[in-house]
């Protein structure tokens, strides 16, 4: 199936303690239908990159967009956002490099995977670059510092570590990592990652857990509204939310952060969805609205 990289104009954004965030979450996706995605998710198919050793010497400061562009003043004016596009497209060039292992706080984990793609070769790591170009420019329009963990300027990585890293020393107010699953045919939708209670090693997520709770909530039912798109069929129960503890990009996380699965690159009414400019820009969209929802809280 085709695809298009093409960038459209950017749209403005528009305009839960943990308790009320949820069911609001689920008032949103319950009332529409639509696409959906699968749990090839994050770490477990390598979702997740921050720095492993080599890659953390090569680059701990994320790049920021547009340096000599002033921002304009807006609704997110002094607020600072990470946003962390899953993977590197030139990770398959450096799989020794990738595959050694980083501290998670609880355990070891590979540096980074190359993440999925479409059955006609449309590379999760080209879908997430494209999406995250496109919630850039939208929070920039409407005030907020946005940088990147990477701009595919970097031979591979970063590492699940680095990525976690460079959130935490930005203090981002919120930080949200971008992919798409890679499950069996038939499993559709979207889902967000949340992070799980966790204390261990060096991490400790006890004062991220519920803030992050809401930023989920938020952008999930955003995501909904915008893109048409539904919850998962076979993650998170409907509610297009789910708790892992084995991500090290959360795990590590000192600031609020989720992890947000788009969609199944792997089923091909999803992948139609994913390889079209178009709902890219809505899922840029909904993101958006649910980081600004959050941030205004």
């Amino acid at each position: 199936m085709p695809y298009d990289d093409s960038f459209p104009p950017t749209r403005r954004a528009r305009p839960l303690l943990l308790g009320a965030a949820l069911p609001l979450a689920a008032l949103c996706l319950t009332a529409i239908t639509g696409c959906g995605g699968s749990p090839d998710t994050a770490e477990g198919k390598g979702a997740d990159a921050s720095a492993s050793p080599s890659a953390s010497a090569s680059a701990s400061a994320a790049p920021e967009a547009s340096p000599t562009a002033p921002l304009p003043r807006g609704p997110l004016t002094g607020r600072t956002v990470v946003i962390d596009p899953g993977h590197n497209p030139r990770n398959r060039e450096h799989t020794e490099e990738i595959n050694e292992q980083v501290d998670i706080g609880t355990g070891r984990k590979e540096c980074d995977t190359t993440g999925t793609s479409t059955d006609d070769g449309y590379a999760e790591a080209r879908f997430t670059l494209d999406v995250s170009h496109r919630l850039r420019e939208l929070l920039q329009a409407q005030g907020a510092r946005v940088l990147l963990t990477h701009d595919d300027d970097r031979p591979f990585g970063p590492c699940i570590d680095e990525r976690a890293r460079i959130g935490n020393e930005a203090k981002a107010d919120a930080v949200v990592s971008v992919h798409a699953d890679g499950s069996a045919v038939g499993n559709r939708g979207f889902h967000v990652i949340l992070p799980a209670a966790v204390k261990g090693g060096g991490a400790d997520t006890s004062k991220i857990v519920k803030s992050s709770a809401d930023l989920g909530a938020r952008i999930a039912g955003h995501f909904v509204r915008t893109t048409g798109s539904a919850p998962s069929n076979y993650i998170g129960g409907g509610t297009g939310l789910d708790t892992r503890d084995d991500l090290g990009g959360l795990n590590l996380s000192t600031v609020p952060k989720v992890f947000v699965e788009c969609g199944n690159m792997r089923d091909p009414k999803d992948a139609a969805l994913l390889t079209d400019a178009r709902w890219r820009q809505k899922a840029a969209q909904g993101m958006a609205d649910g980081i600004a929802a959050h941030l205004k809280g």
